[in-house]
């Protein structure tokens, strides 16, 4: 026979109401927080979490709505919010959207038949349209990497400043003497891509160096997008001396590309790429100079928002936290003569 709380209380001595708190995910006396987890260790106690959910009238699950799963910078992230969120005794139900506006408003109406209890959305466009429903049922939202701004005092949003990581970038080029520094982006419209074009910009401008439209290049956020990109740089800007490339496939796809054109790096033209997933930066040689976004801070604080907004009545403060990046050293920069 299965065992209960009443078994856990017997062998703890401590109360019904004690053991309660701990398995909703209370704060207890670490005396008292050890011998129950002994005690639930010993007598192999399971939390039946579907008769939990019918006393609670919470499923005791968050739903993912992403753009795509096969990204891996989302997937570090979502790892991070999984192994959090679980530890907590939620489970969580990823949808993946297909980078589609309606396969993503598909999704969220599928979470909400499934009776989640909150949202955690990398959203694809501009506007909250998909979040709407879940919205009008009072369900708890986080947005990540992305906000909206028609959402900006109604939900919580964990964002890295983008601006600032593509500044740090491109004034390291700036330093090491290079003028004409191209850079390969995402797609118009795209809050990160924006934000980062405009962290190019204005560094550019803090140099007194001025912006070429010819040295920018839309990608999609893809391996192919930064390989035909950087091929077309190579291509259209032969005066070309750096290159910042801004999301973590389009690096892999530029770096296909500078060794398919048998550049040579840094000696012919220096490059920063962006997220150093699977530790890239050594991977490549000479080791790249690389922004790396801090993936497992990003899944940690927006699981930890979502529990706050789980665990209150409703009424907390959406609130947006900003993580910065930082800029792994290689050995991809050259030094120009001024």
């Amino acid at each position: 026979m299965a065992a209960t709380i009443k078994d856990i209380a017997r062998e703890t001595g401590l109360s019904l109401a004690t053991i309660s708190k701990y398995i909703n995910g209370g704060n207890l006396r670490e005396k008292n927080r050890i011998a129950i987890e002994n005690a639930i260790k010993k007598l192999d106690y399971h939390v039946n979490e579907y008769a939990r959910g019918l006393k609670s009238k919470k499923s005791r699950t968050v739903g993912m709505v992403l753009p795509e799963l096969s990204n891996l910078f989302t997937m570090k992230i979502v790892s991070a919010i999984e192994r959090v969120l679980q530890e907590q005794g939620y489970s969580v139900i990823i949808c993946d959207s297909q980078n589609n506006l309606e396969q993503e408003a598909r999704s969220v109406e599928f979470l909400l038949s499934k009776q989640v209890d909150g949202i955690i959305n990398i959203p694809l466009g501009n506007d909250s349209k998909h979040l709407a429903p879940a919205i009008d049922h009072n369900i708890p939202i986080l947005l990540l990497d992305r906000p909206l701004d028609d959402l900006n005092d109604v939900v919580s949003c964990v964002l890295i400043d983008n601006q600032r990581a593509a500044r740090m970038a491109v004034r390291r080029l700036l330093e090491a003497g290079h003028r004409k520094i191209g850079i390969v982006v995402g797609p118009a419209g795209v809050y990160t891509a924006e934000r980062r074009l405009e962290g190019y910009q204005e560094a550019l401008k803090e140099y007194g160096v001025e912006y070429e439209e010819r040295l920018v290049c839309r990608a999609s956020l893809t391996v192919e997008g930064g390989y035909r990109q950087m091929r077309r740089l190579l291509k259209e800007a032969k005066d070309m001396t750096a290159v910042f490339v801004t999301n973590y496939e389009m690096t892999l796809g530029a770096l296909i590309a500078l060794n398919k054109e048998g550049v040579q790096i840094p000696q012919e033209l220096s490059i920063v790429g962006f997220d150093n997933i699977m530790d890239l930066s050594r991977v490549f040689r000479p080791s790249l100079t690389i922004v790396s976004q801090p993936m497992e801070q990003i899944g940690i604080q927006a699981a930890r928002l979502m529990l706050e907004r789980l665990s209150g009545d409703g009424s907390a403060t959406p609130m947006t936290v900003t993580l910065s990046a930082t800029l792994r050293e290689g050995a991809s920069i050259q030094t120009r003569e001024a």
